[in-house]
């Protein structure tokens, strides 16, 4: 184990155990602590999951070839963590939770809006998660020979869902000793999962992978992105907000998006080399994400890949708990912090229940709520990231609580460039496979792409639009706002 990992393990075991008392309040100067290269294990341990490899098989699926997806996932992963990582600086100038520090940008109540989206998209994360989670081992328990009926998967849904909540209700210094551990368990087993494995791949078959289409092209880039760091920049400064003030602020950039992309890229790299081997793969993880990878290992390795993915799994679900009961009192409810983890925990088994064991259809369902809650998150993220470029001063602490403080109660402009850019990028995506998406896309026509079902159909545009345009709109028409506060005494 490595010095920086024994730190972070051994560093404050009695505080690790008691439950964090510090909710969406600024964080006291002596409880600040830590360097930014500390940020690297919450996001490692988060971004190491065996899911990182079924996203292979979903890049291919868009119709591009091997080099095409490679690069789009580079591009694709790294950009998306660092923009995590530019989020993570606020936390640092602000020390309060990154739904907080939103509300310089919208308001004091007017933030409810972002953080009931930042909520919804935590949730749904952590549902998608423990689902992936349970089917994987019902899925290796029938590889065994034992029964992966309905009775495994609720021992293993309870399972699961109790590391999480536990991790949730504690807080940070329990995820922060969780993480580190889910980073060196679950790092050994991939390794050893990708040694086992790499006997399955057939580098003539896919070289022949054909090529796709720009729109192709385009539309896996936006799929990687929500799916990486995209999901993640609504909670950037939860972790970075115990920072010192005079930690670095490259050094918060960098250990961010180093922590947050290394593993999802030499996963996604070996998970396009299996899945272009072989369709079967590819048509197996729609079904069963990380279940289907089973199939490729002997079995006395089989229990110990339950173990990486499960950890895996848990260290990022663990995380957006955790982000989710910040987020909830950031929109407004007030209970303790460890409560409203304990009520997303509630709500997640609900989630996770219904679609086991009644929807029964994953993929298609992932797939329409990521980009759907994509072009909500890339409309607040733009937002964000054009408020945090032109303030010039830190946050004025105080004032995130008061509705009568600089920052206000309601701001109209950043609210109104908020709704126009989601309701511009729902207009420039589909998601024909999830029935209950299928008024998505209405600006295909209009802009003359094609229409629903066009060659840009599925290049998901709407989601980099929303982005684009909410960062611009940001610059132009929320400078005056950003000067006047910052010229108060």
């Amino acid at each position: 184990m490595s010095e920086d990992v024994a730190q972070v393990v051994d560093t404050n075991e009695s505080s690790a155990l008691r439950i964090e008392a510090n909710g969406i309040n600024v964080i006291a100067e002596d409880e600040r602590k830590g360097r930014p290269r500390e940020l690297f294990w919450p996001w490692f341990g988060a971004n190491v999951s065996v899911l990182g490899l079924s996203y292979g098989s979903w890049v291919l699926g868009f119709g591009i070839s091997f080099v095409q997806a490679v690069v789009v996932g580079a591009i694709g992963v790294v950009f998306s963590f660092w923009l995590c990582g530019i989020i993570a600086t606020a936390g640092k100038r602000g020390s309060a939770p990154t739904m907080v520090l939103s509300r310089a940008a919208y308001g004091v109540r007017g933030n409810r809006l972002p953080s009931a989206i930042s909520w919804l998209l935590c949730v749904g994360w952590e549902t998608a998660l423990t689902v992936i989670a349970v089917l994987a081992t019902s899925t290796v328990f029938a590889r065994l020979g034992w029964s992966g009926g309905a009775a495994v998967k609720v021992v293993a849904m309870l399972v699961v869902a109790a590391l999480i909540i536990a991790g949730g209700v504690m807080g940070f210094d329990l995820i922060m000793r969780m993480q580190a551990i889910i980073t060196v368990v679950t790092g050994a087993l991939t390794i050893v999962f990708i040694a086992l494995t790499v006997k399955h791949i057939d580098w003539h078959v896919v070289s022949h992978v054909h090529s796709g289409s720009t729109q192709s092209t385009i539309g896996a880039l936006v799929f990687v992105m929500t799916g990486f760091g995209l999901g993640w920049v609504n909670v950037a400064a939860d972790y970075s907000r115990y920072l010192p003030r005079s930690a670095s602020n490259r050094g918060v950039v960098w250990w961010t998006t180093l922590g947050g992309s290394v593993a999802p890229l030499v996963l996604l790299f070996f998970g396009l080399l299996l899945a272009g081997s072989s369709s079967s793969l590819r048509t197996a993880v729609g079904a069963d994400p990380v279940g289907a990878l089973a199939n490729l290992l002997p079995m006395w390795f089989l229990v110990p890949f339950v173990v990486v993915a499960l950890l895996g799994l848990v260290g990022g679900a663990v995380l957006d708990i955790y982000s989710s009961g910040l987020a909830l009192l950031s929109a407004g409810l007030r209970i303790p912090r460890y409560a409203a983890a304990g009520v997303d925990g509630v709500i997640m088994l609900i989630g996770t229940v219904y679609i086991i064991f009644v929807a029964k259809n994953f993929l298609p369902q992932f797939e329409g709520f990521l980009t759907t809650i994509g072009v909500l998150i890339a409309a607040w993220c733009g937002v964000f990231l054009g408020d945090l470029l032109l303030r010039r001063k830190d946050y004025v602490e105080s004032d995130l609580f008061r509705t009568r403080g600089r920052y206000g109660d309601l701001r109209t402009i950043p609210i109104a460039i908020t709704v126009v850019s989601s309701i511009l990028g729902w207009g420039l995506v589909t998601n024909s496979a999830a029935s209950w998406l299928t008024w998505q896309g209405y600006f295909l026509s209009v802009f003359g792409l094609g229409g629903k079902t066009g060659s840009w159909a599925y290049a998901n545009l709407g989601v980099l639009v929303a982005l684009a345009v909410s960062f611009v709109a940001t610059l132009l028409f929320s400078r005056a706002e950003v000067v006047r506060e910052e010229s108060l005494a």
